[in-house]
């Protein structure tokens, strides 16, 4: 019998190789039809459209082509994001930019017990509000297009989101990279104003977008830039000072400059449309200022984000000296109450906006 099994092995083997193959063929086949079930699930998904056939407050500098036509289903939006237009690059730089962040809170949480330690409750702050605007930011690129009222609501939600990172920095900034004399300085006004600053923040872009179309274009990016700029300065002053005096020996200090860098260059490309005022017509699909301004926001913040966890790591004796036992829990307080401020004003606004368009309706 046994040479019996021997001479049965190779037709055996024979048989297991043409079934592994077989299913190989299968999944192959089913991978070749994930385009066609896409299309399937979509047939009437219209093409997109010029600048002339949407309205004027859809309609972006120097883009002429690729903007999706409104009042169409939720599905339809939804799928866009594996269709060619002019938004898909800004929605994919920042969801991958997420689903990034997402993997480093991983790995932060299996290296820093955020339930425990207060400390460590800044720098969870820092990446809860980077999670959070990068998700918004989506949803404008993504869902921004339906009809004017849902193009400043997920607006507005984008610029809450951008506020609340904004305190987010400064608390991280704040808590680990200031020094002792800035801190005794600064002690009971900083983060209130950080709070102020990011409110004032969310207003002033909100705003801005509100007047979209009936102010000139510098006075628009005055109320947009000059709030978040000047939050920025004062977030940043104790990375600022701590840059001006840096050493070799500073783990962090590489990350610091990093993120400046970035920040300041994303800055550039927000407020000049330089790539597409250089070609116009030719960045409808890629190659935006405004997509230069997301991948160089999202590398500014992972160097935030990493540089914030090296001071934690090598700085916990001077800030746990500086830092009273509840500061933690009150800066947790004051980034509920930044979210709560932009939420009103985001209301605010938004009641302004249906009040316009009920006139529109009621002038027709």
């Amino acid at each position: 019998k046994p040479p019996l099994l021997i001479c049965q092995l190779p037709t055996v083997m024979a048989t297991m190789v043409m079934e592994s193959i077989g299913r190989v063929f299968i999944s192959l086949q089913q991978i070749r039809q994930v385009p066609r079930l896409l299309t399937d699930a979509a047939p009437s998904m219209p093409d997109t459209v010029t600048d002339s056939e949407v309205p004027a407050y859809f309609r972006e500098r120097y883009i002429f082509t690729g903007y999706r036509p409104l009042e169409q289903s939720w599905r339809y939006y939804f799928l866009s994001l594996f269709r060619r237009h002019n938004e898909t690059v800004n929605v994919w730089t920042h969801l991958l930019a997420f689903l990034l962040l997402l993997g480093r809170l991983r790995q932060l949480a299996d290296m820093v017990d955020f339930s425990n330690d207060p400390h460590s409750w800044p720098l969870l702050i820092l990446m809860l509000s980077s999670l959070t605007y990068s998700a918004f930011s989506v949803a404008a690129h993504l869902l921004g297009g339906k009809s004017e009222l849902f193009h400043y609501l997920f607006y507005f939600l984008d610029y809450v989101g951008v506020a609340q990172y904004q305190y987010g920095s400064a608390v991280a900034h704040f808590y680990y990279a200031v020094d002792e004399t800035m801190y005794r300085n600064t002690q009971g006004i900083f983060m209130p104003a950080a709070t102020i600053l990011s409110c004032l923040s969310c207003l002033g872009c909100c705003y801005g977008k509100y007047c979209n179309h009936t102010l000139p274009c510098w006075v628009r990016k005055v109320c947009q830039v000059v709030p978040s700029m000047l939050g920025y300065m004062w977030d940043s002053s104790p990375v600022a000072k701590r840059l001006l005096l840096w050493s070799s020996d500073d783990p962090a200090v590489a990350y610091h400059f990093g993120q400046v860098g970035f920040f300041l260059s994303c800055a550039f490309f927000f407020t000049f449309p330089l790539v597409e005022r250089c070609l116009p017509g030719r960045c409808d699909f890629v190659g935006q200022s405004h997509q230069m301004f997301h991948v160089l926001l999202s590398c500014c913040t992972f160097c935030q984000i990493h540089a914030s966890y090296l001071d934690y790591v090598h700085r916990r004796q001077l800030y746990s000296n500086l830092h009273e036992k509840g500061d933690a829990a009150l800066f947790v307080g004051l980034y509920m109450l930044t979210l709560v401020g932009c939420a009103l004003i985001t209301a605010f606004m938004l009641r302004k906006v249906k009040l316009v368009l009920d006139f529109k309706i009621k002038s027709k």
